[in-house]
């Protein structure tokens, strides 16, 4: 399987992007904190699809898994 993510430096800074797009991943993310349901990116982004999305969503969880989390003062 080929990944839908993205991360070249020659687009967006290097910031996981869905691939062919410069629709950053963070840009779900915050649609998904802000109470976008999935539909409703797609809605706002009719050239992704919903595999795009939850492959977002699935790379944010492994990247959280993988970091070392640090704790806000």
């Amino acid at each position: 399987m080929v990944s839908r993510i993205s991360v070249d430096p020659q687009i967006c800074s290097g910031k996981p992007c869905i691939r062919g797009t410069r629709i950053m991943v963070k840009n779900i993310l915050g649609m998904i904190a802000g109470g976008y349901t999935i539909e409703k990116i797609l809605e706002a982004y009719p050239e992704l699809t919903r595999d795009d999305v939850t492959e977002a969503l699935d790379y944010a969880t492994q990247v959280i898994d993988e970091e070392k989390v640090i704790r806000r003062a």
